[in-house]
């Protein structure tokens, strides 16, 4: 079973095609650009500081804890250029 995608093998965010993940479940997912399969324990959140990275790159820090299954987005990750 594929409980979630992830874009690159580096990626700290991750999309979750399955309902009912909680912290500390073992999780299958497929990482797309190297078309294979991976092994995870699921984080219950981010804390503030945390790097995000998505596709790969490093897309900001965390500045407000994310949660399990949260929206991650502006209003918790902001860029680290300015």
């Amino acid at each position: 079973m594929i409980h979630f995608v992830l874009h690159d093998a580096n990626d700290s965010v991750a999309v979750v095609v399955t309902e009912g993940v909680k912290a500390g479940m073992e999780l299958s997912g497929w990482i797309m650009d190297d078309d294979r399969m991976t092994r995870v324990t699921a984080r219950q959140d981010m804390a503030v500081g945390d790097t995000v990275l998505k596709y790969g790159i490093d897309i900001g820090k965390v500045v407000k804890p994310i949660s399990a299954g949260e929206h991650a987005h502006v209003h918790n990750i902001k860029t680290k250029r300015w």
